[in-house]
């Protein structure tokens, strides 16, 4: 592979515009490429650490593997504790809705036990929210709903299943 070129410090703020607006034309491939040109000349910059992750993220539904590791990697690099809250529950909520898509025999109590997890996170980023921001609730509330939508509920704590024999 051909050598990288870096982004100019003084180019960041353009460049952060783009990798948005790619998020936005979903195309997560090119936004998180864009982070990562940005995360190369300044590894702290926060919102394109945040806008990395959602690219990442938007990428859970389109059947990418996107590990655990990178994920929690951004998140444990968030300088805020509300933006660790608050990102980490959408990471979780996202995985929710993946797992509720895939229509595995396990799948609709994993996305149960990913929303209330997700849930769980939003409480903590609305107890230190920014006055004004009400975001994490508005997110704790879409977890109840899909919740309530679907008719999840958690497993039975005697409940095994059974995987299909090849």
């Amino acid at each position: 592979m051909s050598e990288l070129k870096s982004l100019h410090k003084d180019a960041i703020p353009a460049a952060l515009e783009k990798a948005e607006r790619y998020r936005l034309l979903n195309e997560p491939g090119e936004a998180e490429s864009i982070c990562l040109d940005i995360l190369h000349v300044d590894p702290e910059n926060q919102p394109a650490i945040i806008t990395l992750l959602l690219a990442l993220t938007d990428r859970f539904e389109k059947g990418y593997g996107v590990s655990d590791t990178q994920t929690k990697e951004l998140l444990s690099r968030m300088k805020s504790a509300y933006d660790h809250a608050y990102y980490s529950g959408i990471v979780t909520e996202r995985r929710a809705k993946m797992k509720l898509h895939q229509n595995t025999p396990d799948c609709r109590f994993q996305a149960y036990d990913l929303l209330h997890e997700a849930m769980t996170w939003f409480e903590k980023a609305e107890a230190i929210r920014p006055p004004g921001n009400d975001d994490a609730i508005l997110r704790w509330n879409t977890c109840a709903r899909i919740v309530a939508r679907n008719g999840l509920v958690p497993r039975e704590p005697e409940e095994r299943i059974e995987l299909p024999l090849e």
